[in-house]
């Protein structure tokens, strides 16, 4: 009898370690399965402030840039934070319908931290030019990728944002549509592209001239305009000119905006300048090419969607 109960002591004892070797095995199994699939879904991403790894493509975003706004937008991502536009209330004529349900996180020079934490994103995108600074704090709430500067060449971000939001595809497909709208406007406008092109704004205590890196100058260049020759400049612009500057606006056609604020001061100081004697004196101004359009689509929204709006301008004013 006590053999058998000996026996069937063995039999039970064996019996648990066989379970738990099973539950180990199935919660092994489990384990491996998990970190499988975080291998399959998990990308790291290059950016300015180092390297960023997230384990699935972002739901909730956070962007601090408004050209990043419109990178996001575009790839059919809409954040759920986003720096509140320069001007609109909150946000540009041109996303406001599309950025209805987005939260202001402040401005692209001032982001409010404890705004984007309540957001409880999952992805933040910032720009070092702007938020080097914050970059510590910011990486503390969520994976933070960081674009390097803020000028002209709006499609070198463009790429990483696609990347951060795991939609380089898409991304790729915005811009191949983008090149070709340059390639077919050039077919069009022929030798029009040899006519010299200006570019000037005006803003409150400011007046710039803009060369080749600033954000319209870039995509006149991607066109292949000429330009002014003291405007054919491999920088961003004459800042703070004086009207001893004026004769520099010269070109066969030149295109002006100014960046209100609300106080009226910019408005005059264009007032001002366009009445100026050298001003009219210009030959642009006798041969009635100069042409005021949109401070947000030619400057200061930054984007891809600014961009396709300002090719149809180039449309407008070189071929209707």
């Amino acid at each position: 009898m006590k053999f058998a109960k000996s026996i069937l002591t063995i039999l039970s004892i064996t019996a648990l370690f066989v379970l738990a070797a099973c539950g180990n095995t199935e919660e092994k199994s489990s384990d491996q399965k998990n970190n499988a699939k975080k291998a399959d879904t998990s990308f790291t991403v290059e950016h300015a402030m180092g390297s960023t790894t997230l384990e699935d493509t972002p739901k909730r975003v956070v962007i601090l840039t408004n050209e990043g706004t419109e990178a996001l937008l575009a790839l059919g991502v809409t954040p759920v934070g986003a720096v509140q536009s320069w001007t609109g209330d909150p946000w540009y004529d041109h996303i406001m319908e599309d950025m209805k349900d987005a939260k202001v996180v402040g401005l692209e020079s001032q982001i409010n931290i404890e705004a984007i934490a309540e957001l409880e994103p999952d992805l933040i995108i910032g720009n070092k030019m702007r938020q080097e600074a914050d970059y510590e704090k910011l990486k503390a709430i969520a994976p933070t990728v960081m674009a390097e500067t803020l000028r002209g060449e709006w499609q070198e971000n463009f790429k990483l944002y696609a990347k951060a939001v795991n939609q380089e595809e898409k991304g790729n497909e915005i811009l191949a549509d983008y090149e070709q709208r340059i390639a077919d406007l050039q077919n069009k406008l022929g030798d029009k592209l040899e006519m010299e092109v200006s570019i000037v704004r005006f803003l409150a205590g400011d007046v710039r001239i803009y060369h080749k890196d600033s954000f319209s100058g870039v995509i006149l260049d991607q066109i292949g305009f000429a330009r002014p020759e003291s405007q054919n400049v491999d920088d961003f612009a004459r800042k703070n000119a004086t009207k001893e500057n004026i004769p520099e606006m010269d070109g066969d056609i030149l295109f002006y905006f100014t960046y209100e604020d609300g106080s009226g001061d910019a408005t005059k100081i264009e007032d001002e300048w366009l009445q100026d004697p050298l001003f009219q004196n210009l030959e642009v101004a006798k041969q009635q090419q100069v042409f005021k359009v949109d401070d947000t689509i030619w400057n200061t929204a930054g984007g891809v969607r600014a961009a396709n709006l300002m090719l149809d301008d180039i449309e407008k004013y070189f071929l209707k």
